[in-house]
């Protein structure tokens, strides 16, 4: 491997949050000109830096956690954005416009 050179990155992660504290995440990455992944790997690596593992509080383990989680989701899941193709059947089942699918709305269809 060339000096210098990052090794390859070809292991994901993946985590599940809420998504104000993912949108809230993606914009301080977004202002600090960095992406997720970026801010997630940084942490990571100096976590495995420590000496010693330390005890840690319960929300200090929920803030690793949520930001690992988003930046695995940023890079490997595949977009949520709806194809342009099922537009129309998707209003067509959400009958109360809400622009989410509740099984109810489902079913009845």
């Amino acid at each position: 491997m060339p000096v210098g050179r990052s090794p390859k990155k070809t292991e994901t992660l993946e985590i599940r949050l809420p998504p104000e504290t993912k949108a809230a995440f993606m914009a301080r990455c977004q202002g600090a000109r960095r992406t997720a992944s970026e801010a997630l790997r940084d942490f990571i690596e100096q976590d495995l830096r420590t000496s010693a593992p330390r005890r840690r509080n319960l929300a200090w383990r929920v803030l690793a956690a949520a930001l690992a989680g988003l930046a695995v989701g940023a890079v490997a899941a595949p977009s949520l954005a709806r194809p342009s193709g099922s537009d129309a059947a998707f209003q067509r089942l959400d009958a109360n416009h809400d622009g989410v699918l509740s099984l109810e709305e489902f079913k009845g269809h």
